[in-house]
Parts: C-alpha cells; sequence; structure tokens
C-alpha cells in the first residue's frame, strides 16, 4: 500500500549476530512511511519530534516512540538503520489497529478515536479491500 521497502540484516540474515543486540535495515522510502515503533514508551507520550533531513544527516529515533517518515522531496528517499536488538521487529499502527484479525470490536474504536462508525468503517475498507 505505501510501498517503502525494508531490506534487514538481523540475526535471521547473520546469524553472526547472535548475541550481540544490533541489526541493520536498508530502507527505501515511498512517500509516506506509515506511524510505527517497535515498544511502548510512556515517559514521552505525546511528543512530536521532527526535523528535515538532507543527505549524510542523521536523526535518532527513541526505542518506543511511534514514529514515521516523510518524504517532501521530489526523488526516492534512502535511509540506512541501526538497531539495538538482534532481531527487531516492527509494529505499524495502522496494521495493527484498523487491519488487526480478527477485527477489533467497532465500538471500541469509535470511543478510542472519539469518531463516529463510518469513519471507522472507511479506515478499515483500506487494509480489507486494498490488496496491494
Amino acid at each position: 500500500m505505501f510501498r517503502s521497502r525494508v531490506t534487514p540484516v538481523n540475526v535471521n540474515q547473520l546469524p553472526g549476530l547472535n548475541t550481540l543486540g544490533i541489526s541493520a535495515a536498508r530502507i527505501d522510502y515511498a512517500p509516506l512511511n506509515p506511524p510505527y515503533t517497535y515498544s511502548p514508551n510512556p515517559v514521552l507520550k505525546n511528543k512530536l519530534f521532527a526535523k528535515y533531513l538532507y543527505p549524510g544527516d542523521m536523526f535518532v529515533f527513541r526505542e518506543g516512540l511511534i514514529h514515521f517518515q516523510f518524504n517532501v522531496g521530489k526523488n526516492n528517499a534512502v535511509a540506512f538503520a541501526d538497531l539495538s536488538s538482534q532481531n527487531s521487529g516492527v509494529i505499524t499502527v495502522a496494521n495493527v489497529v484498523f487491519g488487526s484479525n480478527p477485527q477489533i470490536n467497532p465500538a471500541v474504536l469509535i470511543k478510542g478515536f472519539q469518531v463516529e462508525k463510518n469513519v471507522i468503517d472507511h479506515l478499515e475498507a483500506q487494509f480489507w479491500t486494498n490488496t496491494d
């Protein structure tokens, strides 16, 4: 759906990383890499850290913060990531909330996001009918 591509280098691709607590990834970004996280962090909740990056710049994401990347340029963007886990998993927020299987009870989402049912139906339809 977003067409970003992540090429991981973790313990599954490089067994020598076992017990080192590190991995890496190359990310070829589509215009938007949607919000995602690795694990929750209640300390810095609701705080937005934003920065325009240029070739050669670096940005550090604190584990547990929901983060995203938005390509404002006209060309494709590429990034290289170093991760503090030998097998880091990604939790894409929208996929978990609106594309979960089985689906989350719409009443929970309506109340949690304080929106009407038609909004939840529209968002869920993006994950249940879109196959690209």
